[in-house]
């Protein structure tokens, strides 16, 4: 089977993907729900241990204990921290709308779980007679299913900060929504380059293709900014802009307590095991063993429910990466994240996409039959990867270029005046740096001394005593 392509005078004849799918012809439905209910164990015990093992590792970089009360090395904290949020008082707001306020926590946790439906955690098993796939369903565009997912999840968001009928919870809500569709772009486009290795937008085939070598290698900038996308996803240190406590005392999430707040917590924490599960799905080989284990007997240590193992440790490499990002780096400005994302991500992504286009068609057409043609000449392979690898170091010299040019252009627009008037705008207003102080106007003397107080003893000024008067009044 083979797929043509022909688009702005280049031609190549791509092969379909050959790798297989999952088989889930013998696993009935019951067997079906089993595997559902235990992604949803899986997830739950998960968020338990990632809550207390991110407060062990920070107290251990800031050089403190962390939990140790509650149950051995305090394992059983975040069970009496979620006890807690049960316990307390749950507050609405009076201006709340109550329908969409109470719905929201709820649309923002129950995605993030549908998202790991499609993540293949194991090989085939035999569960109660049956063989079936450590997976509760695929299809053939399972990777679009979740970033549909993943936007369908936003909706929680600017929703709980629409409906809290509060300023600064719609202030966090929809920067929010601004940060992750605008970086949901970049992730989608990341992903692209894995399309074009392997064939398939299904999971379970995409994993299969990289029975011999994992796509982080030859994809290794989409897995760079999907690492950079996925922090931004899931609003975490340092881009947890849509939660910043110095200027929006905790963005979307402000007006809520008790169990409505413990939801979007739960949400967050299982939002990062999915996109840590696609990571590992789409660039370190899924459930497969790593290499120098599997050349030593793939089928010992490689299948069945060993690949469970494989892939939980691969996950939670990636969970030290958020908390190692917490505890070492410090919040970025949300201008800054958002031109990162708009001015330099999607366009080097962009670059980069065609590039592999280019590369893959080259080494098909070198490897087949066909031959990749560009305006009626045939290309080699090292020419097109010559040319691309060029093409995206000029747009990434070309945006760093851009970023120094808008920073001097605004530096010698903003030239603030030698002298100033502290008192000229009716206020004090302390010098930058370079500025000096002249002498201050008659009316900055008249206003200075206006503001003087004016209850300096009790029985000479009037004012005083007219206070006097109103309070025994």
């Amino acid at each position: 089977m083979s797929l043509a392509l022909t688009a702005y005078g280049v031609a190549a004849t791509l092969p379909v993907s050959e790798n297989p799918t999952a088989d889930f012809s013998d696993t009935p439905w019951w067997v079906a729900l089993i595997k559902a209910v235990g992604i949803f164990v899986y997830l739950l015990v998960s968020t338990l241990l990632v809550i207390w093992f991110e407060r062990r590792v920070i107290g251990r970089m800031q050089q403190r204990p962390g939990p140790n009360r509650n149950g051995p090395f305090g394992l059983l904290q975040t069970l009496a921290d979620g006890m807690k949020s049960m316990l307390k008082e749950d507050i609405t707001p009076a201006n709340a709308e109550k329908l969409i306020y109470t719905l929201a926590p709820l649309i923002a946790a129950t995605m993030a779980f549908v998202s790991f439906a499609i993540i293949p955690v194991g090989g085939t098993v035999s569960m109660f007679g049956h063989e079936t796939p450590l997976q509760v369903t695929d299809v053939p565009v399972a990777v679009l299913l979740v970033l549909a997912v993943a936007s369908v999840g936003v909706y929680g968001i600017i929703l709980a900060g629409w409906s809290s009928g509060s300023t600064y919870p719609l202030l966090g809500g929809l920067r929010s929504t601004a940060q992750v569709i605008s970086y949901e772009i970049a992730m989608g486009l990341s992903l692209v380059a894995i399309f074009l290795y392997s064939g398939s937008m299904s999971t379970s085939a995409i994993v299969s293709a990289q029975s011999s070598l994992w796509y982080i290698l030859p994809a290794f900038f989409s897995f760079a900014v999907y690492v950079i996308t996925m922090v931004g996803e899931t609003n975490r240190l340092p881009f947890d802009l849509a939660e910043g406590e110095g200027e929006l005392t905790g963005g979307f999430h402000t007006e809520y307590s008790s169990m409505r707040f413990a939801m979007f917590f739960l949400g967050e924490y299982v939002n990062m095991f999915t996109v840590s599960a696609l990571a590992t799905t789409l660039f370190l080989g899924g459930w497969q063993a790593p290499p120098f284990i599997s050349a030593i007997n793939d089928n010992m240590f490689g299948g069945g429910w060993w690949g469970l193992l494989w892939f939980t440790a691969k996950l939670w490499l990636f969970m030290f990466l958020f908390v190692w990002l917490r505890g070492s780096l410090p919040r970025v400005r949300y201008d800054q994240f958002m031109r990162f994302g708009w001015k330099f991500l999607i366009p080097i992504t962009l670059a980069w996409v065609v590039a592999v286009a280019f590369i893959r068609g080259a080494q098909l057409g070198f490897l087949g039959d066909s031959k990749l043609t560009f305006a009626g000449r045939e290309l080699s392979v090292a020419t097109v990867v010559i040319v691309s690898i060029v093409a995206v170091i000029a747009l990434a010299a070309a945006w760093i270029w851009d970023d120094k040019r808008a920073a001097r252009a605004a530096a010698e627009d903003v030239t603030p005046p030698e002298e100033i008037d502290p008192f000229g705008d009716g206020y004090p207003v302390p010098p930058l740096p370079g500025q000096r102080l002249n002498e201050p106007t008659r009316s900055g003397h008249q206003l200075a001394a206006s503001r003087e107080p004016v209850l300096t003893t009790a029985g000479t000024s009037s004012t005083s005593t007219a206070v006097k008067e109103e309070d025994h009044g």
